[in-house]
């Protein structure tokens, strides 16, 4: 847990001082003489945000209509305006999940299927006519948790910075990534992906409505952890998002290079839904099973879906994303091979102790590396601790270290500016020490360019 805290914060910070600096087209710094108003008119409403402190915030508002009933398993639709004031002082549901215990990232309230969300934070006063550079924050979770209310995800600290900070629930589950013929049989496009349908619809609010928060609409970062990450890769190499972001930070975020190691096929995610709606007792593929599967209690569509599905792997869940050939066109790894990602400035990187998501073969470990397994014998296994430690590390590099590498290897070919960064904690200084606005004394980071 002490890793997602150290990321999230840290990191982020880092992110944003490498990206934005000699960027804003104002300094941000709080000027008591122009304090801004509370209120706010979005496109579809005015809200009215919360002041602490010399901090402004606005949660809870709505980026599209509530994807219930007859717009489950659909594209995000407008919200439907409001003429009065919309109080936007507490958080709205995160998207329905089943929590992990003791999760430090974990929704910080309650969820539901009505959870298409955005929160802002920014300075209480600035210059006049400020245009402070945007931080949209897309948490991770293995597409199955997380959300934008969980307390280590207040965009307060960087807004102390001079930032105009976004959050954003999508989502998750069979509810985000869901296929099944009688959705294809409809003819609607991009059919699975609702989760990043949902991050490109809010990534549109925030061109749309970021200005009247005092954000400049031109200088937009995207920046995500762990699932979060995987999808700032996607909408790095989706066509789909073209002229949305203008930076981008990966925080551990896999890297998928083939089919077989990342998004599921169509076909696959509609075997996934099939088995699914059996085991709801609905056998049919056209109109009466898509209204039957859109009828079900929400709880029963999530069942037991966590991030402990990213190991038993069932047969009745996509997995997360889908190659719609829409909006996940490919594997990232691909595309970036082909030079076909969007060309802006990435920060991307991992933390010393990562997470463990691909393995090499138990019995022989070695055995992945082929006439390599003589070099990986002794970067592994000599001086190791001992064998289990050892094998987590290949697992590490294979899922986390190597695809940052990677990454970077492809945009510099390319010709594109990234920055590569390994984020380590001393734990017999750092571990009991709360990590805020700045990395505690006598911890040490490390960092590659």
């Amino acid at each position: 847990m002490m890793k997602n805290r150290i990321q999230a914060t840290a990191m982020v910070t880092l992110a944003f001082i490498v990206l934005t600096a000699g960027c804003a087209s104002t300094d941000g710094r709080p000027s008591p003489d122009n304090s801004v108003s509370p209120i706010v008119n979005t496109k579809f409403g005015a809200v009215e945000g919360l002041v602490a402190g010399d901090i402004l915030s606005f949660k809870g508002i709505p980026y599209a209509a509530p994807p219930v009933g007859d717009l489950r398993w659909r594209p995000p639709q407008p919200v439907a305006p409001w003429t009065s004031v919309r109080p936007a002082t507490k958080y709205g549901p995160d998207c329905m999940q089943k929590p992990i215990p003791g999760d430090a990232a974990a929704s910080g309230g309650e969820f539901g299927e009505d959870c298409l969300f955005v929160n802002v934070w920014r300075p209480a006063a600035t210059k006049h006519g400020a245009a402070l550079p945007v931080l949209v924050w897309i948490h991770g979770g293995g597409f199955l948790n997380g959300g934008s209310s969980a307390p280590m995800f207040d965009g307060s600290d960087l807004a102390h910075q001079g930032l105009v900070v976004v959050s954003l629930n999508y989502r998750l589950g069979r509810l985000g990534f869901f296929m099944h013929p009688a959705l294809t049989a409809t003819g609607e496009a991009a059919a699975g992906n609702y989760g990043f349908l949902d991050q490109l619809a809010a990534l549109q609010w925030v061109q749309r409505n970021i200005a009247g928060f005092g954000g400049d609409a031109q200088q937009v970062t995207i920046a995500g952890e762990s699932a979060g990450g995987i999808s700032v890769l996607h909408l790095l190499t989706s066509p789909a998002s073209e002229g949305l972001f203008h930076r981008a930070v990966v925080m551990s975020g896999r890297t998928y290079l083939t089919a077989g190691t990342g998004a599921a096929s169509a076909v696959r995610a509609e075997q996934a839904g099939l088995a699914f709606a059996q085991t709801m007792g609905i056998t049919e593929t056209g109109a009466e099973a898509l209204a039957a599967l859109r009828a079900l209690p929400v709880e029963k569509v999530n069942g037991d879906l966590s991030m402990e599905a990213l190991l038993t792997k069932p047969d009745t869940y996509a997995g997360g994303p889908i190659l719609d050939g829409r909006i996940v066109t490919g594997m990232p790894g691909e595309a970036l091979r082909k030079r076909a990602a969007a060309k802006v400035p990435v920060l991307i990187g991992t933390t010393s102790d990562d997470l463990p998501v691909l393995f090499p073969p138990r019995a022989n470990p070695l055995s992945f590396f082929g006439p390599e397994a003589p070099a990986a014998q002794a970067a592994y296994f000599t001086g190791a601790a001992d064998p289990v430690s050892a094998f987590k590390n290949i697992a590490v590099d294979m899922t986390m270290h190597e695809p940052a590498r990677f990454v970077a290897r492809q945009m510099t070919a390319a010709g594109q500016p990234i920055w590569l960064y390994r984020f380590a904690m001393s734990p017999n200084r750092c571990a009991r020490k709360r990590v805020a606005r700045s990395t505690p004394p006598n911890c040490r980071t490390s960092s590659a360019r």
